[in-house]
């Protein structure tokens, strides 16, 4: 005889799957958000373009679809980073903020439209950010999450510019600090190439 398991809502599984469907959702907007709001949460920042290697996430996203992101992400307030979760620290408009900030990076790299970008994002009590993101990471592994790093990246500022320029970068140039950073250890044929293997065992043709 088979026993099974209750179902258990507050499960940290099932909790994190809530809140990765709430975020799915809602209708997608345009990337930036129009007006500021205050609030930290997930989001999901989805890629309608035409750059050659990413053709199989468009075709997801084509035609108000918006099935797959090129990336996910969160944003905490300040104090949650040094272990205050759930301690309902003020959040200011940290999640606006970061979208802006990632606003930046597409419109500064040289072979990206900001037009064909859109995001769906979600409001959350800090507590419950991160297992929404991981969630979505592992539900969806996005390629600029899972292969293509550095999208988040900030300037390191003055005399750390030793480390080396992210994948992201070496495939997406125009950010200038990036510029400034050590070569990668990475062609951008292989970064290609790699993208490419990627979305094929991922998500095999239709």
């Amino acid at each position: 005889m088979t026993e099974e398991t209750p179902y258990n809502p507050l499960d940290k599984r099932n909790l994190r799957v809530s809140v990765a469907d709430a975020l799915l959702a809602l209708p997608p907007l345009p990337l930036p958000p129009a007006d500021a709001f205050a609030g930290a949460g997930i989001y999901a920042i989805y890629y309608v373009g035409a750059f050659q290697s990413y053709g199989p996430i468009m075709a997801r996203n084509r035609d108000g679809k918006f099935a797959l992101p090129i990336y996910v992400g969160k944003a905490v307030p300040a104090g949650a980073r040094k272990g205050g979760f759930g301690l309902d620290i003020a959040p200011g408009q940290v999640l606006f903020n970061r979208l802006r900030e990632h606003t930046a990076s597409v419109q500064q790299a040289k072979n990206l439209n900001l037009a064909d970008f859109w995001c769906r994002y979600l409001v959350v009590d800090d507590i419950w950010i991160p297992l929404g993101e991981s969630m979505m990471i592992d539900k969806l592994v996005p390629v600029w999450n899972r292969v293509i790093d550095g999208f988040g990246n900030h300037d390191p500022g003055k005399g750390r510019y030793r480390q080396r320029r992210s994948h992201w970068d070496v495939l997406h140039p125009g950010r200038d600090w990036a510029e400034r950073c050590a070569a990668c250890n990475r062609s951008e044929q292989s970064l290609i190439a790699a993208v490419r293997t990627h979305l094929e065992t991922t998500f095999p043709k239709e």
